[in-house]
This record gives structure tokens, sequence and C-alpha cells, in this order.
């Protein structure tokens, strides 16, 4: 596979995880408590979805979402699984941008070959700490809520985000192993021509410097 599909891949699986992890921040189910059997805290109208924002109760003829009280009041572990869920989203952006613009495709005034590979090291690095970030939110909060009361199962955004997580992780790595030399694509930065005049190699940088040596 060439370094081109290899980079676009890796941008494609942290694009997607990136969503991922945007869906898991915005929606509130993230677990699921109850102090009785499912069936029965239907009945009681029991059965609570939590997330980051708000605790849902949820009922056969209810659905109903109190928003969590202002951020110095709520719980150490709600906190912290918010924080690193935002900082997760904030740091998505600025990620895809470097990737994008690292592209072969996309020409900026003044690019070389160095200051793209630069710039698609540093958004992997991004996403594989997006990736981190939101890991150890997803993780940490179904713990600090199962010390507080009895833990259900896990919400659609509690698995939205671990799959947001691998992907932007697996994304990353791919994204970061990528940016080696192509051994079939020689680089011109590395090359050098050499002068019959003087008996000298020269490292080689505009290509009308090629051109001049073709003639001796």
């Amino acid at each position: 596979m060439s370094q081109m599909r290899r980079q676009l891949l890796g941008t494609a699986a942290s694009g997607v995880g990136w969503v991922g992890v945007i869906v898991a921040t915005a929606t509130n189910d993230w677990i699921r408590t109850c102090d009785y059997t499912k069936a029965t805290c239907v009945r009681m109208d029991e059965l609570s979805s939590r997330g980051l924002w708000a605790e849902c109760v949820i009922s056969p003829s209810l659905y109903h979402c109190p928003i969590f009280p202002l951020f110095e009041l709520l719980i150490s572990y709600v906190q912290t699984a918010r924080a690193l869920m935002i900082c997760a989203c904030l740091l998505g952006l600025p990620a895809t941008l470097l990737i994008l613009m690292s592209m072969a495709c996309v020409r900026l005034q003044n690019d070389t070959s160095a200051v793209k590979k630069r710039r698609a090291r540093v958004g992997g690095v991004l996403f594989i700490f997006m990736a981190v970030c939101s890991i150890i939110s997803t993780v940490w909060f179904p713990i600090g809520a199962n010390k507080e009361e009895d833990l259900m199962s896990f919400g659609f955004s509690l698995y939205s985000g671990w799959v947001g997580s691998a992907l932007c992780l697996l994304g990353g790595i791919i994204i970061l192993c990528c940016q080696g030399i192509d051994p079939g694509t020689p680089s011109r930065d590395d090359s050098f021509y050499y002068s019959g005049n003087r008996g000298t190699a020269t490292l080689l940088d505009p290509p009308a410097n090629h051109a001049k040596s073709a003639r001796v």
C-alpha cells in the first residue's frame, strides 16, 4: 500500500473516530442505573440514564432529562470526564486541518516535503492524544458511577466513545507510521548531481540545476 493510501486510511479512520467522540460528548446515554430489575424500575419510573450533562428518567410514558447543576457543584469524576471529552473534541479540529494540509494534493506557498511530514506527524500525535483523553474519560466515568450506585448497563454514548477513541488511536498511529520515505519514490531532498567541471557533488535544490547538469 502506498504512502498516500495509508495516510488517507488513517485520516478517514481518525475523522470517523472524531465524529464518534463528538456524539458521545453531546449525548447523555453513558450509563444506566437501577436499584431493582429493569422491568420493575421501568414500572416505578426509576430507570435512569446519565451522561456528562444531564441525568434522564426513562419510563414508558416519560423521558425527562434534568440538567446537572453548575460545574463547581458536580462530582469529581463527572467534572474530569467532561473536561477530557471537551478537550478531545477541540483537538480534532487542528489535527484534521494539519493532516489535510499535509496531503500531496494540497499545495501551499513555500511548501516542501519536510514541512508536510511535520504537519502530518503533529496531526497524528494530536489524534493519539485525543484518543487517550477520550479513553480515560469513558473508562473513568462508569467506574466512578458504579461506586455511587449500582450500575445496570452501558449506554450507546459510551460505546460511541469507545469506538471513536479506538479509531482515533488507530488512525493516528497509521498516519505516524506512513511518514517514512517510500522506497519506491526517491526524495528530491536527498538527491545529488555531479558537475563535470569541478568533480564535486552538490545537493539538488531547484529543478533547473538538474537540467544544467544534463549537458555536462
